[in-house]
């Protein structure tokens, strides 16, 4: 790894200046076009993309331009083009064969109205505990939230928040998240013991955003008449979530799903062959944006690796810590600036992974909070930006910019906040394991 002295200040601040450009392009089109939730995503990741090249010093332009292809292309950001491909023909699919509308009427007939907003996120907080899948929470629960929104009258960006915010809950505690996987391999402690630890920081952010969230939508105390639905048109989503929590790769699930809306339709003969194609098609063509915009933050980001940015980042963030709390503070700094620029929390948390438990070592962090810091920062961050794949995917498939979800994300915001006060309070007292 580079050492800071192998990096100029100078030099390190270049190859990170592309968040700060990007950081005040989303500033200026917010001026300028009156709001967060107008600022064309595609223009600005453009522009900062192109802005990217100049920051390689050094280089030919061609093997510049090939560095951002690698990144665009990289194995993980085309895995989750996949599952953006996917998830909008089976959520057009879906829509188009009446499976939404049946979702949302069977919800409503046993949910009260005052308790939507509150049951859709401890929805999504089980279902995300149970697959272990932020992503796979939100393709599964966005485009029902969508419809009790349409049907209800509650805030679109209200109602998909909560189904966000709670998909973090899970991909933060569930035993089978990536980022769980990844926390407790590199600190070297069991994911129960994690878990254990992590439980009593992530659980208080869930109840307060329960209460919030049960209190916001107490107000909402229309009676909205539910209309009769049938329960065949259920099935493909039931049949997505039960495969999810039976642990089914995600992209099965979806293509699963995506059969099933297409027999049941054509069975039902709510459309034709023509018909269900036809509305794959438009799906797909939906998400055309997302996947773009997704690519160029990939080879942005390797960018901004390339020229040393993430390794300037770190050697600067390690200077100077002397105690077993500025440790802590010091390792949920690193892995929150790494995800800022690789908005991937898994992979932020494998970028930092062998330096924090290197630091933990040295002043004496328990390896189960160090596990427990890494995950918790990760999850905080990557719940908060506008370009990471959660956000990107719950504004795909909302028609939202993804910047107006983010003021109703309690949970991100309260785990954060609850996981600094427990580095700040010594909190949990940890027991040496026998």
């Amino acid at each position: 790894m580079n050492t800071e002295k192998s990096i100029p200040f100078s030099h390190g601040l270049l190859a990170l200046s592309p968040l700060l450009v990007m950081a005040a392009l989303f500033v200026i089109f917010a001026h300028l076009m009156g709001g967060f939730h107008k600022v064309p995503l595609l223009v600005v990741f453009l522009v900062t993309g192109a802005y990217s090249l100049l920051t390689l010093r050094g280089l030919p332009f061609e093997q510049r331009l090939q560095e951002f292809s690698r990144g665009a292309g990289q194995h993980n950001l085309l895995l989750m083009v996949w599952i953006f491909i996917l998830a909008g023909a089976f959520a057009s699919s879906a829509k188009e064969m009446g499976a939404v509308d049946a979702t949302v009427n069977f919800t409503m007939s046993f949910m009260p109205p005052g308790m939507l907003l509150a049951g859709v996120f401890v929805a999504a907080c089980f279902i995300s505990l149970s697959v272990g899948t932020s992503v796979g929470t939100v393709v599964a629960l966005v485009p029902i939230a969508a419809g009790l929104s349409e049907r209800t009258g509650l805030a679109l960006s209200l109602i998909v928040a909560a189904v966000v915010g709670g998909a973090f809950f899970g991909d933060n505690l569930s035993f089978i998240s990536d980022t769980t996987v990844v926390a407790t391999r590199t600190q070297g402690c069991k994911m129960s013991d994690k878990f254990r630890t992590n439980i009593l920081i992530a659980l208080p952010a869930a109840v307060i955003s329960f209460v919030i969230y049960l209190i916001l939508g107490s107000h909402f105390t229309v009676e909205v008449p539910v209309e009769s639905y049938n329960v065949w048109k259920v099935v493909p989503y039931l049949l997505v979530l039960v495969l999810a929590i039976a642990g089914v790769n995600v992209l099965v699930v979806l293509a699963v799903g995506t059969l099933a809306t297409g027999l049941i339709g054509m069975v039902m003969k709510v459309y034709s062959f023509e018909g269900y194609i036809s509305s794959i098609c438009q799906g797909i063509e939906g998400m055309s944006e997302l996947i773009l915009i997704s690519m160029i933050a990939g080879g942005l980001l390797a960018v901004i690796e390339r020229g040393g940015g993430i390794a300037w980042l770190i050697s600067r963030l390690t200077r100077g810590v002397k105690t077993a709390r500025e440790a802590e503070l010091s390792i949920a700094l690193l892995v929150s600036l790494t995800n800022l620029c690789t908005a991937n929390n898994t992979v932020a948390i494998l970028s930092v992974g062998g330096l924090s438990r290197g630091i933990s070592e040295r002043f004496g962090v328990d390896p189960r909070k160090a596990a427990s810091v890494l995950d918790t920062f990760s999850c905080c961050i990557q719940g908060l930006i506008p370009y990471g794949a959660q956000l990107l995917m719950a504004g795909g498939l909302a028609s939202l910019n993804p910047t107006a979800i983010i003021p109703y994300l309690y949970y991100p915001v309260l785990l954060g906040l609850c996981a600094f006060l427990a580095i700040l309070f010594r909190f949990p007292r940890l027991k040496r394991p026998s």
